[in-house]
């Protein structure tokens, strides 16, 4: 890959956030599609070559064309095996994708919800037809087309409906254990939130039931699996890695303790005084001199 096919990863995730969509050829892009920051966006790729795909408790062995399906709210990654691996990259806010007439959670989507399935085999005619799309939105990216957003969403929908039709492959080991499976799989949901890289975005997931509605069951669902497989109760998981990333805020950062709380998802100062200092025995202000 040539280094003036690059560019810049903090200019790539700039732009995309800004846009809320993104689309580009891999073989052009290579080292952006590797490393973006994945938290904040859909994505959906058509790839040509070979890799080992793992998604939530599934692994995916891939020979020939797929057409990838990664939800932001389900761990996963992507090993590229092959020597020459070619192809698109779509990516996608969900407020960007709804903000059209549609209503419906993308988590709801039997490609992006967890269960369901993510990865399609396709066929030499169906790639063709799909370069295609991809071609016209990244051609369509360019322009100053006023309504250029609604026709992306178009283009993003024709794409799932596309999918809809065909096949989906079986291609997967699945875990027999059910709670080990879906403890592993809310343990990594629940790392992703962290760490806190800006106080201006807070926590999004703060409770059992912001998990279990992300992870699409019901939370007595999720605690019983957590405390089966780890012995603690799914809040007390959250509880934990809240303080720890508290604990780091106040020490590696020069925050003040509002703005901590604030990130943290807390309304008030005065809650997460409170809350620290029942879990730790100080309160933020004490820990954080004490760092001095």
């Amino acid at each position: 890959m040539e280094n003036k096919s690059q560019r810049p990863v903090s200019e790539f995730n700039s732009q995309l956030k800004l846009k809320g969509f993104n689309v580009f050829e891999i073989e052009n892009d290579g080292n952006a599609t590797r490393i973006y920051s994945r938290k904040d966006f859909y994505k959906i790729c058509l790839t040509t070559g070979k890799s080992r795909v793992h998604y939530s408790d599934r692994s995916f062995e891939t020979d020939g064309t797929v057409l990838f399906f990664g939800n932001p709210h389900i761990p996963y990654s992507w090993e590229t095996l092959s020597t020459t691996y070619v192809g698109y990259t779509c990516l996608f806010s969900e407020d960007f994708f709804l903000a059209s007439d549609r209503t419906e959670s993308l988590q709801q989507s039997p490609f992006f919800k967890i269960g369901g399935t993510p990865i399609l085999h396709i066929s030499i005619e169906q790639r063709e037809f799909l370069n295609t799309l991809f071609l016209r939105m990244i051609d369509e990216q360019k322009t100053d087309y006023a309504f250029k957003d609604d026709l992306m969403r178009n283009y993003i929908n024709l794409i799932i409906h596309e999918a809809l039709k065909l096949q989906p492959s079986e291609n997967y080991d699945q875990q027999k254990n059910a709670a080990a499976r879906i403890t592993s799989v809310f343990l990594e949901l629940l790392e992703r939130q962290f760490p806190i890289e800006s106080a201006d975005r807070p926590l999004q997931l703060k409770t059992a039931q912001d998990y279990a509605s992300t992870l699409n069951m019901h939370v007595n669902y999720l605690n019983r699996a957590v405390k089966t497989i780890t012995g603690k109760p799914t809040t007390s998981h959250i509880t934990e890695r809240i303080i720890s990333e508290a604990r780091a805020l106040l020490q590696h950062t020069d925050w003040n303790i509002s703005e901590i709380a604030y990130a943290l998802g807390f309304e008030y100062p005065t809650y997460f005084n409170n809350f620290f200092k029942r879990m730790t025995g100080t309160n933020p202000k004490a820990l954080r001199t004490e760092q001095v």
